[in-house]
């Protein structure tokens, strides 16, 4: 009998310098690269409409930013491109290193799904998991095809779902006081 051990490459922040920009999103988590296409034309107006509707209430507010598609370097193999974020700016000050990535938890991250098992695979599970483990507050799982949106809050060390919201809801959160939104309004 032969003990096979299997040794899989661990990727490092570092090593996607030397990838290729060509278009793809590179994306490490737990030293497994992620790659991914271009997402289709929906899945980028979604996030526009989102992210739209976060910076026009950050502005009123004044209690911190919205970005579309930041980098998030969480760890030398933790590595995510989220495409929402919100941060309050506490935490942006905090966060936000000298090559403008965020080195740590925002307090809600916004992921869009994209087609194929694989990408949902990664968002709803590998993405759910790190960032309930660094500490994002609130996690939202948007599903432009069904016109859903997936509420994940933190409750002790974990995200939990709390809510699935569908396009006839309105999307409110503690997180961000008098936020309020039509979920129809994110799939026009």
């Amino acid at each position: 009998m032969s003990n096979i051990v299997e040794e899989r490459v661990r990727w490092t922040t570092s090593d996607l310098m030397l990838l290729p920009d060509n278009g793809l999103r590179y994306e490490i988590i737990d030293g497994e690269l992620l790659v991914s296409k271009s997402p289709h034309w929906h899945h980028q107006t979604t996030c526009g409409e989102i992210y739209s509707a976060l910076s026009v209430w950050s502005r009123q507010s004044n209690l911190g930013r919205a970005s579309l598609s930041p980098g998030i370097i969480f760890g030398d193999e933790d590595n995510v491109v989220p495409d929402v974020v919100w941060a309050s700016h506490q935490r942006l000050a905090v966060l936000m290193d000298s090559a403008g990535h965020l080195t740590g938890a925002p307090e809600l991250v916004v992921e869009v799904l994209s087609l194929g098992a694989e990408n949902e695979r990664r968002d709803c599970e590998a993405k759910l998991k790190l960032y309930a483990a660094r500490g994002v507050q609130e996690y939202w799982i948007v599903d432009w095809r069904l016109q859903q949106v997936e509420i994940h809050r933190r409750e002790k060390a974990t995200l939990r779902l709390v809510a699935t919201l569908l396009a006839d809801d309105e999307l409110t959160s503690p997180l961000l006081p008098t936020f309020a939104a039509p979920v129809r309004q994110f799939f026009v």
